[in-house]
């Protein structure tokens, strides 16, 4: 680590400690050339897999995207952004935990759903709509009839 004052490489670790998010670990430091004290963060890097997609194309895994498509799903509906962030870091979580280099859209697809299923029926049932390619209104009353049955089995 060099100074950012000096440029020195030679520096000490005064203290370390967990950031407050947990996310990283904080450093204090100070260079032995000049005596100025400075701070650097170590966060462990994120190896996500790369996602294989319904063509065959592959394509670096992108949050965002993710993101985007369960907010289209929960527009208008009583979901804070809070949940919704919560569902995505769940997502990429698992697909981090899955420690494969490859995973398919399908089965990331698949998670969001469950995540939506569990949350809101409307939402799950739009953004099931565009994941499974609803062709027309039968395939919207085919995913309805199953919720709802899954509901009333619940509910007994």
């Amino acid at each position: 680590m060099n100074c950012p004052f000096c440029t020195s490489g030679d520096n000490k670790v005064i203290d370390s400690r967990i950031s407050r998010e947990g996310t990283a670990i904080r450093r204090r430091r100070e260079c032995l050339s000049c005596g100025k004290r400075f701070t650097t963060y170590e966060y462990v890097e994120d190896v996500l897999p790369v996602v294989i997609k319904k063509d065959g194309r592959r394509e670096a895994f992108d949050r965002e995207k993710i993101l985007s498509g369960i907010k289209k799903a929960c527009e208008k509906r009583p979901i804070s952004t809070e949940v919704i962030e919560e569902i995505v870091d769940r997502v990429e979580q698992a697909c981090q935990e899955s420690q494969s280099r490859e995973v398919s859209s399908s089965v990331i697809g698949k998670k969001v759903m469950e995540e939506l299923h569990g949350i809101d029926g409307v939402a799950y049932v739009r953004f099931a709509s565009v994941y499974r390619q609803f062709k027309d209104v039968n395939d919207f009353l085919a995913e309805l009839k199953d919720l709802l049955n899954i509901k009333e089995k619940k509910d007994t």
